[in-house]
Order: C-alpha cells, then sequence, then structure tokens
C-alpha cells in the first residue's frame, strides 16, 4: 500500500495488485449522520442519493448506460461517521469510472426536479425500512444507547426534514463538509503509477478546505425502548459500551464477539437455534466508531419463546461474565478472524474499503503480517479484562413487536458487579 498526497494536499492511498484484471476507485468523505442535527438529520443520505440524479454533462440515464456500458459497477453508501462513492470497473475502464465519478463530485446539478423524485424514493425506502422490524430494531438501540446524540440518528433521516430540504440547502452542506481535510481517494487493482496523473487531472483543483471533522464523544444511556408493532416475530436487541475503531483491545473485543454470537459454532447460536430450536436469526456484532462503540446481541423470535430467550441469553452472558471464554474458543476465533481477513484481500473492492476507510479514520495502515500479529497477541487474560469492562454498565436494549411485561421489566443491571 503507498500513500500520496496530490497537488492540493487531498490524501491518495493506492493498493497495486497486478495478478486481477480490474481496479475498485473510491472517493471517501469523512460525514455521515453523525454531523447532521435533529432538523437536518437525512441529508447526509439524500446528498450519496442526489449524486447519482445528473451532472452538468451525464444524465442520470446517461451515468446508468455509461457502466452499465463498460461491464462496470458504481454505487455509494452512508454510515454514520463517513460517505463512500465507489466503482468496480475492469483496469482497461478505469478513466472512465474517475472521469463520471469526479463529475458527480464536483459538478451534480441539483436540479429541484429530480430532487422531488428522488425525495418519493427515499420516503419509500423509509415506509420499507418501518416496515423490516429486524433492521428497525437496531436503530432503536442506538437511540436508546445515544439519546440525542447524532449517533442515535437513523442514517436515512424522516420524512419531515426531507421535504423540507433545497437543492440549496445539499449545496451548503456540502460546502461545509466535503473539503479537502474530509476527503480520502483509495484504488485497489491492476494499476500503475499512471493513476496518479489521472487522479490529478480530475482532482488536484479540487480547493474547497476547511476544517477536518472533529466528533463530540457520546455518552452511553443503556435506556430501553420498547416499539409496539403487529409481526410475526418480536425483535430484540441488548447493547453494551463497546470500543472506538482506535483501541488497542479491538481485536480482543472481536475475538470476544466471535465466542458469543459472531459465527455458527458461536455459544448464542449453538444454544438458542441449534439445541433448542427457539430462532433462525441470532447472533452478536461489535460496531466501532471514532470514539466509542456498541456491542449489541440480536434474536429475532416467536411472541411465546420471547421470555425463553432473553433468559437464556441473560444466563449466557453471566456464564460469560464470571468464567470468560476458553482457550478453544480463543483458538477458534483467532483463526477464524485470520481466515476471513486473507479470503477479504482476494477482493479488490475489499482492499479499495480497507485502504479508504483506514486513511479516512485512523490515518495509518498496518500490514497483513502486522495484522496477524496482533491479532496471534491477544490472550485469555486480555479477554477477561475486557469482559469485566464491557459488562460494568447496565445494557440498553430494544425490541419491536409484542412487548412482553417480562422483558421490559428486566433487570438491565443484572451482569453488574
Amino acid at each position: 500500500m503507498n500513500k500520496h498526497t496530490l497537488s492540493n494536499g487531498l490524501r491518495v492511498v493506492i493498493e497495486k495488485i497486478p495478478t486481477c484484471r480490474s481496479v475498485s476507485f473510491g472517493i471517501w468523505v469523512k460525514t455521515g449522520s453523525r454531523n447532521e442535527n435533529e432538523q437536518n438529520n437525512g441529508i447526509s443520505h439524500f446528498i450519496e442519493h442526489m449524486l447519482f440524479k445528473g451532472t452538468d454533462t451525464y444524465s442520470a440515464k446517461d451515468i446508468a448506460e455509461i457502466f452499465d456500458g463498460i461491464g462496470g459497477n458504481v454505487n455509494a453508501f452512508t454510515s454514520k461517521e463517513y460517505t463512500c462513492y465507489y466503482a468496480k470497473v475492469l483496469d482497461q475502464h478505469l478513466p472512465i469510472a474517475v472521469d463520471v465519478l469526479a463529475g458527480m463530485f464536483f459538478r451534480s446539478a441539483f436540479d429541484p426536479a429530480e430532487l422531488e423524485k428522488e425525495k418519493n424514493v427515499i420516503y419509500e425506502e423509509i415506509s420499507m425500512y418501518e416496515d423490516t422490524p429486524d433492521d428497525l430494531v437496531h436503530d432503536l438501540v442506538s437511540k436508546a444507547a445515544y439519546g440525542d446524540h447524532p449517533l442515535g440518528f437513523t442514517i436515512i433521516g424522516t420524512e419531515s426534514n426531507l421535504s423540507a430540504m433545497s437543492s440549496d440547502d445539499l449545496r451548503q452542506y456540502m460546502k461545509r463538509h466535503y473539503n479537502l481535510e474530509n476527503t480520502v481517494i483509495s484504488v485497489a487493482g491492476n494499476i500503475d503509477d499512471s493513476v496518479l496523473e489521472l487522479l490529478e487531472k480530475h482532482f488536484g483543483s479540487f480547493n474547497s478546505s476547511g476544517a477536518e471533522t472533529v466528533f463530540e464523544a457520546p455518552q452511553f444511556k443503556g435506556e430501553a425502548i420498547f416499539h409496539d408493532k403487529k409481526t410475526e416475530q418480536n425483535h430484540i436487541c441488548m447493547s453494551f459500551p463497546g470500543l472506538s475503531i482506535k483501541d488497542d483491545q479491538l481485536y480482543s473485543m472481536v475475538l470476544l464477539n466471535n465466542a458469543i454470537g459472531g459465527g455458527m459454532s458461536s455459544r448464542l447460536f449453538q444454544e438458542i437455534r441449534e439445541k433448542r430450536g427457539l430462532a433462525y436469526s441470532v447472533y452478536s456484532y461489535h460496531s466501532a466508531h471514532i470514539d466509542s462503540g456498541l456491542f449489541t446481541i440480536y434474536t429475532g423470535t416467536a411472541p411465546k419463546q420471547t421470555n425463553e430467550v432473553v433468559k437464556i441469553t441473560m444466563e449466557l452472558l453471566g456464564d460469560i461474565k464470571q468464567n470468560g471464554i476458553t482457550a478453544a474458543e480463543l483458538r477458534k476465533g483467532k483463526e477464524q478472524l485470520k481466515g476471513s481477513l486473507i479470503l477479504s484481500l482476494e477482493s479488490t473492492s475489499s482492499r479499495m474499503n480497507r485502504i479508504g476507510k483506514n486513511e479516512l479514520l485512523l490515518g495509518k495502515h498496518y500490514s497483513l503480517d502486522e495484522l496477524i500479529e496482533r491479532i496471534e497477541a491477544v490472550e485469555l487474560e486480555h479477554i477477561e479484562r475486557l469482559i469485566a469492562q464491557v459488562f460494568a454498565h447496565p445494557f440498553t436494549m430494544a425490541t419491536v413487536g409484542k412487548v412482553e411485561p417480562a422483558v421490559q421489566n428486566i433487570r438491565r443491571d443484572q451482569l453488574v458487579t
């Protein structure tokens, strides 16, 4: 991996992979729903949509036909802390992809008529999301964990916010946040040094300067939200304070997650699904932000089984709190983590994502050998210290479905000693 700086100071990270014939190219911007307030929540996601609706050179249909015509993919996504616009194409078509994405980034039209049409598209997206309780519950648990802090906002926003947004609002937001300090370009695939000339041509005149985004750290609230909704299943999330993406214990957290609910051999999956057949979907995951994180457990189960599932989950967590994980679980987790890491390197998209995100959020990169060394360095005593840290606070909770009194009245501090 090589890091470069264009003439205007724009950061570029490149990973050459001469054994493949594809190239993945991404523009990363350090802005997402966490930059928003209650009045403009959803604007980052709206901008992401609008950049595909036409430029001063290409219509929305032109953009779609260009990438279809070269057999490539173009897309984007918005997270809580960043937005990424990316394309994956054959190596010979990289100049086309860079030209189109640069046009979208710098010269999007934000046509008022297109703006109103895209609002309707996002209204439908919001409706679809609200009709998907296994997605909704994850946003509710973030709200329960962070309260009014922007990390508790949804990425998609609200209909009332979107309806009030104008083209000028989107341009002003971009002017504040889409600057040199907040932007990184990442490229991975079959490329040579000429890629820097290509990027200089399209991005060298980028002169919007400002301050890099600095976030205010959240406080973990540990509250609960019970959303009564007619569903076939009850959807349950429990969240504990996690770690930031910069924390030295991050790999300990990943390994602890693997043992609890990170895969098919994890304790949650084996105990709740395989042994008792109480749920189809049960898992845990860790979300790492710049200055904080959440460790979350999710289960979807029938209303009549909800109390039993929650009881088993709490017993399992109590055992983890008391006895930790085993040496066998730690070794298995290390091999699982190393395997997923190495397999991800076979994809130019994964490599582009990895180096772009690392540069944007961390400003540093680790080689594969360094990452494996960090994974292997985790010992059981590190996991034990982390368990004591994670379970030292009452957990936050969210449910979507039939509100069960036993779940509603659960002691959320029962793991705290």
